[in-house]
C-alpha cells in the first residue's frame, strides 16, 4: 500500500511543477483602443459631478406601482433567468476545465474463469484446464502541460464565465428599461386616450350647437356636415389608441412573466408631468467601468487571449503519466493478499509534421483576438455615442416642450376666440372646426413630447450604465470554487 501512496505522491508532485509552469501565449493587457476621449460630455448639462450610481433612480418619477413594476421583472422576467442559468452552466464548466489540471484516479476490479488444456509436465503437477483469476487495482492518469496549456484553458474558461455574468447585467438593465419606458407608454396612451375622449365631448356639443342653428336657420347645412365629419374622424382614433394600449399592457406582462392580459385605461391626473432634476453623465472615462457590455466585451478579449497561448502549447511536447497498483490471486478470498502488481509509465508526444495545421490553429486564434479588439473598440464607441444621444436629445426635446406650451396656450385662446365671433355669426365654421382640431393636436403633441423626453431619461440611465438594483448572485451546487475566483 505504501507503494500507492508513492505513486499518488509522485503524481501529485508533478502535478504541483506543471501548476507553477511556464505559460506560454501573451498575457492580457487591456488594448490601446485608439479612441481619445474628451474631458467632459459635449452636451452634457452644467458643471461636472460625480453622479451616485446606486441610487434606485426609478423613484424619481414617485410612482410606487412603477417600482413594482421594476421589482417584478428583476425577480420574474425570464430572459433574466435564462441568462442566470447560462452562468450556472459555464460555472460547471470552469470546474469541468479545472479538473483536466488535476490527475485521476480510477477503481478497476474483475474476476475472469478460463478454461484450457490440461497437461501433466511431472508427477504430481498439472497445468491448465480451470483458471480463476482476480484483479483488483487503482489505474491512475496524469497529463503533464509543462507549457501552460491546461492553465491558459482554465483561464478562458473563468474570462467566458465574467463575460455571461456581465451579460446578465446588461440583460437586466435592458429589460428594465424596456420595462419602464412601456410603463410610461401606457401612461402616455392613457392620456391621449383622456384628451381624445374629451375632444368626443366638445364634438359632440358642437354638433348639437351647430344642428340647433340650422334648425334656427342660423347655419348652413354644410357647417352641420362638417360638424359631423370631424365628431366621425375623432371616434375612429379611439379604437386605435385602446388598441396600443392593449398591445403594450401585453407586452409589459411578458416581461413579467405574466399571461398577456389587458385592462381599461386608468385616469391620469392633468398635472403629471414633473420636471426631474438633471442626470449628471460624470465623465467619458467612468463610462469604460460601468458598463455591463463594455466589461463584458473586456472579458471576451481575456478569454481570446487565452486561446491564444492554449493554441501555442498545443505545438510543443506533451507528458502523460499513467500508473497502476493492485492486487492480483487466483482465488478470490486471497485478492488482497501481499501479491502486489503495480507499473508506472511516461510517455512523450511531440508533432513532427501535421501540414501546419497546429501553427494555423495558432494564427486562427490570434486573428479571433484581433477580432475581439476591434468589436471591443466598437462597443466603446456605440457606448459612448448612447451617452452623447441621450443628452443631446433631452436638450433639445426640452426646448421643444416650451415651444409646444407656448403653441397650445394659443391654441386654447384661438379656441374660444373663433367659437365665441362663430356664436355672433363674425366666422364661418370652418375656422371653429380648424381651431378645435388645431388645439387638440397640441394637446396630443405634449403628450408625445412628455414621453419623449420621460423614455428618454430611461435610455440616459441605461446607457451610463449605473444606477441599477442588485441582482442576486448564481449559485448552484459545487460551484463556491468558480463563483469566488476572478482574473481582473
Amino acid at each position: 500500500m505504501n507503494r500507492l501512496f508513492i505513486l499518488l505522491g509522485l503524481v501529485m508532485f508533478v502535478s504541483f511543477l506543471e501548476g507553477g509552469c511556464l505559460k506560454l501565449g501573451p498575457d492580457f493587457k487591456k488594448p490601446d483602443v485608439g479612441i481619445k476621449e474628451p474631458e467632459a460630455f459635449q452636451h452634457a448639462p452644467g458643471k461636472i459631478k460625480k453622479p451616485d450610481y446606486e441610487d434606485y433612480w426609478w423613484e424619481d418619477f414617485g410612482d410606487p406601482e412603477l417600482d413594482r413594476v421594476v421589482e417584478g421583472v428583476l425577480e420574474h422576467n425570464l430572459d433574466i433567468r435564462a441568462a442566470s442559468a447560462r452562468i450556472l452552466e459555464l460555472k460547471y464548466q470552469v470546474i469541468q476545465t479545472r479538473a483536466d489540471r488535476f490527475p485521476s484516479l480510477g477503481f478497476q476490479a474483475d474476476g475472469k474463469r478460463q478454461k484450457g488444456p490440461s497437461a501433466t509436465v511431472g508427477p504430481g503437477t498439472t497445468f491448465g484446464g480451470t483458471v480463476d483469476s482476480y484483479n483488483f487495482s487503482l489505474p491512475a492518469l496524469f497529463e503533464v502541460a509543462l507549457w501552460g496549456k491546461l492553465a491558459r484553458a482554465e483561464e478562458a474558461s473563468r474570462a467566458e464565465l465574467l463575460r455571461e455574468e456581465e451579460t446578465r447585467w446588461t440583460v437586466a438593465q435592458s429589460l428594465v428599461a424596456e420595462a419602464i419606458t412601456l410603463y410610461l407608454r401606457m401612461e402616455s396612451l392613457e392620456r391621449r386616450i383622456q384628451i381624445t375622449e374629451e375632444s368626443l365631448v366638445n364634438y359632440r356639443d358642437s354638433v348639437k350647437f351647430v344642428d340647433r342653428r340650422y334648425k334656427r336657420g342660423l347655419s348652413s347645412v354644410l357647417d352641420l356636415r362638417q360638424a359631423r365629419r370631424t365628431l366621425a374622424q375623432a371616434m375612429g382614433n379611439l379604437p386605435l389608441l385602446r388598441q396600443e394600449l392593449g398591445s403594450t399592457q401585453q407586452a409589459l406582462a411578458v416581461l413579467l412573466g405574466q399571461y398577456p392580459k389587458t385592462h381599461p385605461p386608468r385616469s391620469q391626473p392633468e398635472d403629471y408631468y414633473r420636471q426631474l432634476a438633471p442626470v449628471p453623465p460624470g465623465l467619458p472615462s467612468e463610462l469604460l467601468l460601468r458598463r455591463p457590455d463594455i466589461r463584458a466585451a473586456e472579458a471576451r478579449l481575456k478569454a481570446l487571449n487565452a486561446q491564444v497561448g492554449v493554441r501555442k502549447a498545443s505545438r510543443f511536447p506533451s507528458i502523460s503519466l499513467t500508473g497502476n497498483y493492485g492486487y492480483s490471486s487466483s482465488e478470490l478470498g486471497g485478492l488482497f493478499a501481499p501479491d502486489i502488481v503495480w507499473s508506472l509509465a511516461a510517455g512523450i508526444v511531440q508533432p513532427l509534421f501535421d501540414a501546419g495545421k497546429l501553427k494555423a490553429g495558432q494564427r486562427a486564434a490570434e486573428a479571433r483576438y484581433k477580432q475581439g479588439v476591434a468589436e471591443y473598440t466598437k462597443t466603446i464607441l456605440a457606448a459612448l455615442s448612447e451617452v452623447e444621444r441621450a443628452l443631446l436629445t433631452r436638450k433639445e426635446q426640452l426646448e421643444r416642450r416650451q415651444e409646444v406650451m407656448r403653441f397650445l396656450v394659443e391654441s386654447r385662446a384661438t379656441q374660444r376666440v373663433a367659437e365665441a365671433r362663430y356664436d355672433r355669426g363674425l366666422v364661418d365654421y370652418l375656422t371653429v372646426l380648424n381651431s378645435q382640431q388645431t388645439r387638440f393636436k397640441a394637446e396630443d403633441d405634449l403628450v408625445l413630447v412628455d414621453f419623449a423626453i420621460l423614455s428618454n431619461r430611461v435610455a440616459l440611465h441605461r446607457s451610463l450604465g449605473g444606477g441599477w438594483a442588485k441582482l442576486s448572485p448564481v449559485t448552484g451546487k459545487e460551484t463556491k470554487g468558480a463563483a469566488s475566483y476572478t482574473i481582473w
